[in-house]
């Protein structure tokens, strides 16, 4: 699923999108999501595309 367009979409969208799409799955071993984000938490990292001040390319971008 792609993510929701900023001028398309709602906060409330956009925040759901990341929060399913990067959920806690509890086995860091196998995970990793924290990893490739430093140890943050998805929903502080996507805080700008939530917010709908940069689009989520570009914060997925910086964390490659």
């Amino acid at each position: 699923m792609r993510p929701p367009e900023i001028e398309h979409s709602t906060k409330e969208e956009r925040r759901n999108y990341i929060a399913e799409t990067f959920r806690c799955r509890n086995n860091c071993e196998l995970c990793g999501i924290c990893q490739v984000y430093g140890g943050k938490e998805p929903l502080i990292v996507y805080e700008n595309y939530i917010e709908g001040t940069e689009e989520f390319y570009e914060i997925a971008r910086r964390y490659r």
